[in-house]
């Protein structure tokens, strides 16, 4: 194991999808779950505003990647969902050296839209709450088995 790896909690390996935005925050790190798909970082400088806690805006863009990835896991796509609405709510503070999980609790989802709740923790204690709606496209693709 690298050190990389040694540095998520048992169950995670390194996220499989990479995209320009989330490049400059690596390494993430996933779990998959049955209906959901669970995001993860050890939180590093780079992670972090200029007060020394993570930056709003992270925690809302892997807030709506990992709920955007979970409803498309229950959905069974392979794509094809777009986000309508995202909604943050900013419980506490997360610092360098936590590890910071985005985990998606509820999926409501529909033919044309799909509705999610996730909980960010820092270190397992509450850091935000997100809720998203999100619009299932043309194109998206059912996938057959996981």
């Amino acid at each position: 194991m690298d050190q990389q790896t040694a540095s998520a909690p048992a169950g995670f390996s390194p996220h499989d999808r990479h995209s320009p935005l989330t490049d400059p925050w690596e390494p993430l790190y996933s779990r998959k779950a049955d209906a959901a798909v669970v995001l993860g970082l050890r939180v590093a400088a780079a992670h972090t505003n200029s007060r020394g806690f993570v930056h709003g805006g992270l925690i809302s863009a892997l807030a709506d990647n990992a709920m955007g990835l979970s409803c498309a896991r229950r959905l069974g796509l392979a794509g094809g969902l777009v986000t309508v609405n995202l909604n943050v709510d900013f419980l506490g503070s997360a610092f360098e050296g936590q590890w910071l999980e985005f985990d998606t609790v509820f999926v409501k989802p529909g033919r044309t839209l799909c509705f999610a709740q996730a909980f960010v923790t820092a270190d397992g204690q509450p850091c935000a709450r997100a809720n998203a709606v999100f619009r299932v496209v043309a194109g998206g693709v059912r996938r057959t088995a996981a």
